[in-house]
């Protein structure tokens, strides 16, 4: 998500982080609307010739708090959660598993060092944005996986979880998990007015088939035009070979002698050929800065929260890599210190 949206902003998009459409007025030929910064407060206006709700689980809120208005399609909130625990197997392909209640799990390499397992399918009527595993879904991952290796799985093994919420289209009376994964584009506005693109459902593994698909819808009411290309575009930092990790490593390894080859390796997987971006004017091992612990260090830091958008540190050892998995509490408390007092600054200049 993060890449998609690195790839808009290199391609001239405006990408505002924890900004709030507080409201939409439709005028005649333009949206007019109302932004608002959650981390500071400050409304500003923008004008728009269409919009696009692609708010995931909050689309159906967006329609009735800042439209003010209802749609014939909705969405349904689908929980998936996820434990990690650690390295079940050594070889490095994952396992798939039938359950007794037909349902499948995996159990996939995790970071070296773990193994994930998951998902649930349990409809969910909270707040997306507070979402969390329970101790039910805790024990169903734990027996299931139990039930085919040959050292059970406890809670007590468990180090880390997450759940998401999957915004699935309404189909009525099925279960959670046959519910369709695909999505319906509703177009609103009459002849003439504005058009407002209503996203439901969809899966973030077919983003790009989906976007093309709402660039056709939308293609009519906007002055530019153009034939799709993703199907044979890298994100950015993609564009090297299938087989081209090896090699990628093994050229920065000649141009920066003084990272391990371990925190190279890591830094292509993050970023592949972008990581020549981040380790741009490193000449000595100290011009990556303070070491948070993990192999984090200030350079990468530096380099999320400029070109990633990264505020907290969440963002950076969660939502933007697994980091958290290897610091402690004194490492991640000095980092959410280093960003309070260097992030902010850092993240206004690069905007």
């Amino acid at each position: 998500m993060i890449l998609n949206a690195r790839d808009a902003a290199d391609r001239g998009a405006d990408i505002r982080v924890r900004t709030e459409v507080v409201a939409a007025i439709r005028h005649a030929d333009h949206w007019e609307l109302t932004l608002e910064d959650k981390s500071t407060g400050e409304r500003k206006s923008a004008a728009a010739k269409v919009l696009v709700n692609a708010a995931g689980p909050w689309v159906s809120d967006v329609l009735q708090r800042v439209k003010r208005t209802n749609s014939g399609s909705s969405v349904r909130l689908v929980k998936g959660s996820h434990i990690v625990v650690p390295k079940l197997f050594a070889h490095d392909r994952a396992y798939i598993f039938q359950n007794a209640d037909r349902r499948i799990i995996f159990a996939i390499p995790y970071e070296h060092d773990f193994t994930l397992i998951g998902t649930t399918d349990i409809d969910y009527l909270g707040d997306p944005a507070t979402v969390a595993i329970d101790a039910e879904e805790t024990d169903y991952l734990c027996e299931a996986a139990s039930a085919y290796f040959k050292a059970p799985v406890r809670p007590s093994d468990v180090v880390w979880t997450y759940s998401g919420v999957r915004p699935l289209y309404n189909e009525g009376n099925v279960s959670a998990q046959e519910v369709t994964r695909d999505y319906v584009l509703d177009l609103d506005g009459r002849n003439g007015e504005p058009k407002l693109l209503n996203i439901f459902g969809g899966k973030i593994t077919t983003f790009r088939h989906l976007a093309e698909d709402a660039m056709k819808r939308l293609a009519p009411h906007l002055p530019a035009k153009g034939m799709p290309w993703t199907s044979t575009a890298s994100l950015p930092g993609g564009d090297f070979p299938v087989d081209g990790f090896v090699a990628l490593v093994s050229a920065l390894a000649q141009q920066y002698p003084m990272l391990s080859e371990s925190l190279l390796q890591r830094l292509v997987r993050a970023y592949g050929t972008r990581s020549r971006k981040l380790l741009d004017g490193v000449r000595r091992i100290e011009d990556m800065g303070v070491s948070f612990g993990g192999g984090l260090t200030e350079r990468e830091v530096r380099y999320l929260v400029s070109e990633e958008w990264a505020r907290t540190a969440d963002d950076i050892l969660w939502r933007r890599s697994k980091l958290g998995l290897r610091l402690d509490a004194d490492e991640r408390r000095r980092l959410a210190e280093w960003l309070a007092n260097h992030g902010r600054k850092q993240s206004s200049t690069a905007a």
